[in-house]
């Protein structure tokens, strides 16, 4: 007899997952039964969070789902604050949950694991949160979360299975075959606009966001044909190679960017939210945008969300760029790109300057990523060097650096999400960059990484304490008060769960660091004196 446990990791094979993350407890037992005969690699964190983190940072690397299995209650309330970062970075996630018996859910009768509501807990951070009835609307369910994760906005979704229904016999059910759903494309009426316009701007300014990061080629064929000054948000890095000539790289919040849409007759948006963390982290209030905007997002709701857009897309990103481009080669447009690469350096150059002050402290440290690798994939926590990084930073190419301090902005991600890196990208070097504070929220995945062989890289920006808090606080006139009295001997703990520590004292020292660090493969802690 196959049971619906194991028919389920059968079907999830046919889309082709092959790893999962979870912890396995009584009530997930009928999934490892099907997990033992499946072609899938298993990575066990040592917290639900981790499982979460580990995934999202998996998913980023490949475009996949990143899987995860988890038990009834405290499993999900550990999952539900990982899923909040993917939810707000649209990041496929897909967790699988068992929940108490048919028979014994909403009862409150004290049943192990019981958490009265779990689906409506966990459906804030979900596309959709569903519970599995019937064995034979398991293979349905299924279709549908990859209907979001391949032609929707991705983001987690949550399917939890009732552990009476994880034992039943699945003869009998019909599985179907795995549907890949397209994404939409434009409609051509909305390209014939969007063309005339930008043929007929005199100053176009191009945002990338993070949905451009399949569509790089896309994009820089627009950008070239447009010769448009163009920004990337946090997410969309890379999508641009390092120095290109129109690339104002991500100093949208600064007075140069600033200045320079408030002259701009056309602005395109593609796959952004238009959000604060990207547009005003400094809550200088709203970009000028006297021009017109058209907005390209494959959410339609998004395109009147923060900045409302005068022309509205929805589409995929890669669609709609490559319509747009063709539309525009048949009106004969191909600028010459000399004029807008000059406003590009403008842009760039004095945005260094307007952060020089604080952004020095940092930069030589990421030179120091830069100079040991130039296929780097950097995964940070909400820590001062990644929030330097995410305007001053290039990455190699695209899905190469990201984060969780910008939109729903966790402490404890950076550990995890490297380690999911490293388990989707095995031969690049992985760095983590993360805090003192940061680290110890999840700081026992370090444990899963030496059992993983994940040998990724952690920058450990030890400034003791929550020194941005604190300096914000002192800032506002309040005594710094809850941000950490006491910092621990990271080198130490580090050796003790089986990794390599060491502390550097120069950036050049940091570049050889790296560079040994990636031969092996147990994470190595390189702690830096914030």
């Amino acid at each position: 007899m196959t049971t619906c446990g194991e028919m389920l990791m059968e079907i999830l094979e046919s889309y082709g997952v092959d790893t999962v993350f979870g912890i396995p407890g009584v009530h997930t037992l009928e999934l490892y039964r099907g997990l033992q005969r499946a072609d899938m690699r298993h990575i066990t964190p040592r917290h639900e969070q981790g499982a979460g983190f580990m995934a999202d940072g998996y998913a980023r690397i490949t475009g996949k789902p990143g899987v995860c299995l988890i038990i009834t209650g405290p499993g999900m309330t550990n999952i539900t604050t990982a899923m909040g970062q993917a939810y707000g970075d649209s990041i496929p996630m897909l967790v699988i949950s068992s929940t108490n018996a048919v028979g014994q859910a909403g009862l409150q009768e004290g049943h192990l694991h019981e958490l009265r509501q779990q689906r409506e807990l966990v459906a804030g951070v979900a596309a959709f949160s569903q519970t599995v009835l019937r064995p034979e609307d398991l293979p349905g369910v299924i279709a549908r979360a990859f209907a979001v994760f391949n032609g929707a906005r991705p983001r987690p979704v949550h399917i939890e299975i009732p552990i009476d229904i994880f034992a039943r016999p699945s003869e009998g059910i019909n599985r179907g075959v795995a549907v890949y759903a397209s994404r939409p494309g434009p409609a051509p009426s909305a390209i014939a606009e969007a063309a005339d316009w930008l043929a007929g701007a005199k100053s176009p300014v191009i945002f990338l966001g993070g949905g451009t990061v399949d569509a790089a080629q896309e994009a820089q064929a627009l950008v070239e044909r447009l010769g448009a000054p163009t920004a990337l948000t946090n997410n969309a890095k890379g999508v641009l190679p390092p120095g290109h000539a129109l690339s104002c790289s991500s100093y949208i919040p600064y007075t140069p960017m600033r200045k320079l849409l408030a002259e701009a007759d056309v602005v395109l948006a593609v796959g952004t939210e238009m959000g604060e963390t990207d547009y005003d982290i400094d809550r200088h209030g709203i970009l000028p945008l006297p021009g017109k905007l058209i907005r390209v997002d494959i959410e339609p709701d998004q395109t009147a969300r923060n900045y409302r857009a005068d022309l509205a897309i929805t589409s995929d990103a890669a669609l709609a760029l490559a319509a747009l481009d063709v539309a525009l080669g048949e009106r004969g447009v191909q600028i010459d790109t000399k004029a807008g690469a000059k406003k590009a350096q403008a842009v760039r150059k004095e945005s260094e300057e307007e952060i020089s002050e604080w952004a020095s402290v940092h930069k030589p440290w990421l030179d120091a990523i830069t100079a040991a690798f130039d296929d780097a994939i950097v995964v940070g926590d909400s820590t001062q060097p990644v929030y330097t990084g995410n305007h001053i930073y290039e990455a190699p190419q695209p899905r190469s650096w990201f984060n969780s301090a910008t939109g729903y902005g966790t402490l404890g991600y950076g550990l995890p999400g490297a380690i999911g890196a490293k388990v989707a990208a095995p031969d690049r070097p992985v760095i983590c960059i993360t805090g003192d504070g940061g680290i110890l929220f999840t700081i026992g995945e370090l444990a899963s990484a030496v059992e993983a062989k994940a040998g990724i890289a952690i920058l450990l920006w030890n400034n003791q304490g929550y020194k941005t808090i604190s300096d914000n606080m002192v800032a506002d006139q309040i005594a710094p008060v809850g941000c950490i009295e006491y910092t621990p001997d990271f080198l130490a703990i580090a050796r003790g769960f089986g990794c390599e520590a060491e502390h550097v004292d120069t950036p050049e020292a940091l570049t050889q660091a790296l560079k040994t660090a990636h031969k092996r493969d147990i994470p190595t802690l390189i702690e830096v004196q914030g």
